[in-house]
């Protein structure tokens, strides 16, 4: 079976212990059938980040979080001049794409593993409580060997390859759109097809309003539409069926003159 590419959200190294745990996590992940693909680490695009990280999710089956520490503060406040105001010591912070990857994948319905580094302040979709679970772990290799991690990573694999065994001409995750509400459909929308719906609502509405001021003075004044829009001639007026006259002149809106019909 052909390797499933997962996403990997981890921010760039800054020590050798951070890298030797991504390298230990991606190894195994590639001992378990599943390529993982991190942009700017293994993938590289001359998009935007955000598009980049939008092209490359649409074609993953999963989504490892590895959050790692980013910054450290040794004291600081939280809620800084409130009334809840509170301390901080030793705080440890991840980059802010661990949480916007992980809500991206999250919207998408792709499975998550998340990893949290000991120590580290999680908040946000990492910290537990969510769909998911959340593994806090050492950055050291025999916590990738517990009976803990080993389990979680089982039943997340399975999850990823789940879709996959069922229906393998799945192209992508795209919500049907006939389970998705007006709103739903609306937010969906690429700019441009937005501008070209509005569009064609406008032209409807134009249209609307052209017809009814054309036809509102003939109405009111109990005479005919205007021509263009009175109903064609059938094809027994142009051989003299009187039969047919009195059908259109009836139609049409006029009173039919009394005619004998011969059989």
């Amino acid at each position: 079976m052909k390797d499933q590419l997962v996403f990997v959200s981890v921010g760039a190294t800054a020590t050798p212990e951070q890298e030797s745990f991504v390298r230990l996590i991606e190894e195994r992940l590639r001992s378990e059938g599943l390529t993982p693909k991190t942009v700017g680490r293994n993938t590289f695009s001359s998009e935007a980040p955000l598009k980049a990280i939008t092209e490359l999710m649409d074609s993953c089956s999963g989504m490892v979080v590895i959050a790692l520490e980013r910054s450290w503060f040794p004291t600081g406040l939280d809620k800084r001049g409130g009334p809840r105001q509170a301390s901080l010591h030793d705080t440890k912070l991840p980059t802010a794409w661990n949480q916007i990857e992980a809500a991206m994948a999250y919207v998408r319905h792709l499975p998550l593993l998340v990893i949290v580094e000991a120590g580290l302040k999680a908040e946000g979709l990492l910290e537990p409580g969510y769909d998911w679970y959340v593994q806090t772990l050492p950055l050291k290799e025999e916590a990738l060997h517990s009976n803990e991690f080993n389990g979680v990573l089982a039943d997340w694999r399975e999850k990823v390859l789940q879709p996959q065994q069922q229906d393998p001409q799945r192209l992508s995750r795209r919500p049907n759109p006939a389970d998705l509400s007006l709103l739903e459909l609306i937010g969906s929308l690429k700019p441009v097809q937005l501008w070209s719906v509005l569009m064609a609502a406008a032209g409807v509405l134009a249209g609307t309003f052209s017809l009814g001021v054309h036809l509102a003075p003939s109405l009111q004044k109990g005479g005919r539409p205007p021509l263009s829009l009175q109903l064609p001639r059938p094809i027994g007026m142009a051989v003299g069926n009187s039969a047919a006259k009195a059908a259109w002149r009836s139609a049409a809106g006029s009173p039919a003159r009394s005619q004998r019909v011969s059989k």
